[in-house]
């Protein structure tokens, strides 16, 4: 929770992490992607928040999360920084921001750490491209989340949201791939979509923190979209989504209340005026 003394508090960290890790506690991550909500998961004790590419979906309604900009990125990752003080920030890396080369994928998150205040960047797949990146941004001082299973930059690829890793010789791409990730210097590993039975096994080899999302309760720690776990975004019903409040129902009624008040004259009344 935040500092109650007016004392700044202290924020989460990679070393962090690698202490959840080795203890064993679990490690709560939750997306956001404006000032308002970064502070109040914040206050709520999350230990990490994520600004995810997931913006293209939840925020500009886009179909999938190749349309994110990564301009986009580091408008709405500057947002939550200014709500953020406590929680570890990372903000994906969106598509082609990295897989080009090497420089630009250096240059690129160079300029979300400059001009955001992230902590680390986030990207996605192991392959030899994106090892490469991950090596030269970590090399330079940023530290970076890899992301396997369902990478959602991969989405045409996949032909759709599917779960990855259910045979044998996916499993063993995705195993080989989280330790390809942890050699390379990731400080941890995002899996998503992924069997049970494999995070499990994929968090038991590799010596840094697995963040799941539809990967059991096996990982070192979960992560959730905020607007899911909350119920705005009342249109989305995966397996793997726990909801916890019914804020779209709460909105649309809140909303209508207004709308009554304002057609009958309720509103503003005299306590509502200067």
């Amino acid at each position: 929770m935040s500092s109650s003394s007016g004392e700044k508090p202290r924020r989460f960290t990679t070393r962090n992490l690698l202490e959840r890790k080795s203890s064993g506690e679990k490690i709560v991550v939750v997306t956001a992607y404006d000032a308002l909500f970064g502070r109040l998961v914040d206050e709520a004790g999350v230990d990490v928040v994520l600004v995810g590419d997931s913006l293209g979906n939840v925020v500009a309604g886009f179909e999938s999360t190749l349309q994110v900009t990564l301009d986009q990125m580091i408008y709405h990752a500057s947002a939550v920084r200014r709500g953020v003080q406590r929680a570890m920030l990372v903000v994906d890396m969106p598509f082609l921001s990295y897989q080009v080369s090497v420089k630009r994928a250096l240059m690129n998150a160079g300029r979300i750490v400059q001009e955001s205040c992230a902590q680390a960047v986030k990207l996605e797949g192991a392959t030899t491209e994106v090892l490469r990146a991950i090596s030269a941004i970590t090399k330079v001082g940023v530290p970076v989340m890899g992301h396997l299973g369902f990478t959602p930059q991969s989405v045409l690829a996949f032909g759709g949201h599917r779960v990855q890793g259910r045979d044998e010789t996916d499993a063993k791409d995705i195993l080989e791939g989280a330790r390809r990730l942890q050699d390379a210097g990731a400080c941890a590993i995002v899996l998503e979509l992924v069997p049970a039975g494999l995070a499990g096994e994929v968090t038991r080899s590799v010596s840094v923190p697995t963040i799941g999302i539809g990967a059991g309760a096996d990982c070192d720690g979960q992560v959730l979209v905020l607007p899911d776990l909350l119920g705005l975004n009342d249109r989305f019903h995966p397996k793997f989504l726990k909801v916890y409040a019914s804020m779209a129902d709460d909105v649309r009624a809140a909303v209508g209340r207004f709308g009554d008040d304002v057609r009958d004259g309720r509103y503003p009344d005299a306590e509502h005026s200067f």
